[in-house]
């Protein structure tokens, strides 16, 4: 049985909205932790983190970033090395806050390149594997367009509508503080490829075959930039976000890959 208990954590005087996946039997177990994608927050994220606790037999932590969701807001604009200043600042007091020892990383996005930046500069011996989900590494005309066209969206469209549903009175700061960030001309060169090598946990690396944010060049990059024991899923006929177009293969995909790799018994 899962049970699942909101509520908050102060990182510092920043209140973050979390969620308690807690698995019967799972107390000394790994827990999944869940970092959203960069316009996500913790209902963004739909079933996805339930039912992967509830096939895993692991409890999970979800919380939204600051700006997202019920979380606190956060100054505009967001700097450019924003998702390095999540990665090396943010996580590890989060998983204090939570009282997690020992962690699993699931990142979508964003997230997973929070994730990425995390596993290499950090090396928080309480992190035993990462899996990110359409992660990028580097930025790319396709990235930009995607982007693009979801300002447009967001502008003369209902994307605002929708996404307030969710994100409340910080929709206006989730959603510029990513795109704006992505769509500056500065941005074109950012990078984390330098922090690859340093990861030493094993790495499961998915991307759906059609995501319209990123191309192979995301997937070739982490490869060739990885020196860890890794694996990489090409979920078909799924966009951007797998784990809620193609569920039952990603979930599949994250519990062989752990029940391979690591010994959680």
């Amino acid at each position: 049985m899962l049970i699942k208990v909101p509520g908050f954590i102060n990182i510092g005087d920043v209140s973050l909205e979390c969620l308690h996946l807690e698995v019967d039997g799972a107390e000394a177990k790994p827990k999944l932790v869940f970092l959203h994608e960069g316009l996500g927050c913790i209902e963004l994220w739909r079933n996805f983190p339930e039912n992967l606790c509830t096939t895993m037999g692991l409890s999970g932590f979800v919380y939204s970033r600051q700006g997202y969701g019920g979380s606190d807001p956060i100054p505009l604009p967001r700097p450019l090395d924003f998702m390095h200043q999540e990665a090396i600042n943010v996580i590890s007091p989060v998983l204090n806050e939570a009282k997690i020892n020992s962690a699993i990383l699931i990142g979508h996005s964003d997230g997973g390149s929070i994730s990425l930046i995390h596993a290499g500069a950090i090396k928080d011996p309480r992190l035993i594997a990462v899996t990110t989900i359409a992660a990028h590494v580097l930025n790319e005309e396709l990235t930009v367009k995607s982007i693009r066209e979801a300002k447009k969206a967001y502008e003369t469209k209902n994307l605002r509508e929708r996404l307030k549903k969710y994100h409340g009175s910080n929709v206006d700061c989730a959603f510029w503080g990513w795109n704006d960030t992505w769509l500056n001309p500065d941005f074109w060169h950012w990078n984390l490829e330098e922090f690859l090598p340093g990861i030493k946990v094993p790495t499961l690396i998915m991307q759906g075959a059609n995501d319209q944010y990123g191309t192979n060049k995301q997937i070739k990059a982490i490869e060739k930039g990885l020196t860890c024991l890794t694996q990489t899923v090409i979920i078909p006929e799924a966009q951007h976000s797998p784990h809620l177009e193609q569920q039952e293969i990603t979930i599949n995909a994250i519990q062989t890959f752990i029940d391979q790799h690591l010994a959680l018994d």
